[in-house]
């Protein structure tokens, strides 16, 4: 897969400089909260999600490849990912996402598997 998952797909609808933060996040299955912050960083672009009270006081770290369209009329973010997934991925550590190498690594890693189709 040559695919960067630290990237944002063509078909998403985002734009450079667009502020997605309070951003409603939506699963494949379901809401699972709102966008906390986000980075445009090139290959190195993510959103950070607010989960509660999905998942109380947790927030997750999600590489721009996982992002399946960004509707700015709505506010909202739609990933090709369930709940389950975004659950089960490697906590979002703080101290780790600013300069930590290995745990982009590990969190990149998680999410690169193949892609069910894009939800449109």
């Amino acid at each position: 897969m040559n695919e960067n998952v630290w990237a944002y797909r063509p078909v998403t609808a985002h734009q450079t400089g667009m502020d997605l933060t309070g951003y409603k996040v939506e699963a494949s299955d379901g809401s699972i909260g709102k966008v906390d912050k986000h980075s445009e960083d090139v290959d190195a672009a993510y959103i950070v999600v607010d989960t509660a009270p999905w998942i109380f006081g947790k927030e997750v770290l999600l590489p721009a490849g996982v992002v399946a369209r960004v509707d700015p009329t709505q506010k909202k973010i739609y990933l090709d990912r369930t709940k389950g997934q975004i659950k089960n991925a490697p906590e979002f550590d703080k101290e780790k996402h600013l300069g930590n190498p290995d745990y982009h690594q590990q969190v990149g890693t998680y999410y690169a598997h193949p892609r069910p189709r894009p939800m449109m």
